[in-house]
């Protein structure tokens, strides 16, 4: 069973910048792997995805521009440095990884990977 472990939420106002990361326990160069947002009484927003490899990342447009995702294979961790941060950005965010290569499934939907966090809040106030 692969397990991942969010870090690097918090408070921080509009304008400004955090890094989550996504510590995983079986890194494999082949896994898919997404962040995902979930606000209070919104539907789950796919944010990311990437191959562990670093190849090929794929933004939401919301995020586009402002996000970046990146993954480091030696610590086996999973980044998400995001910049420019907006109120609309308040959420619950989680990492995912699949075991398919990203071309095989719809990648920024979160049920379409086998394993998730439990999440870090990010909360941007104005």
């Amino acid at each position: 069973q692969v397990q991942l472990v969010e870090t690097g939420g918090g408070s921080v106002q509009a304008g400004g910048s955090l890094k989550l990361s996504c510590t995983i326990s079986e890194y494999s160069s082949n896994y898919c792997m997404g962040w995902f947002r979930q606000a209070p009484g919104k539907e789950r927003e796919g944010v990311t995805s990437i191959y562990t490899s670093g190849n090929r990342p794929l933004y939401a447009d919301s995020v586009k521009g402002r996000f970046t995702i990146s993954g480091d294979i030696l610590k086996n961790t999973l980044y998400l440095q995001m910049d420019s941060l907006k109120p609309e950005d308040t959420a619950m965010y989680y990492c995912a990884a699949d075991p398919r290569p990203c071309d095989l499934f719809s990648r920024l939907v979160a049920d379409e990977y086998k394993y998730r966090g439990q999440g870090t809040q990010v909360t941007v106030s104005s």
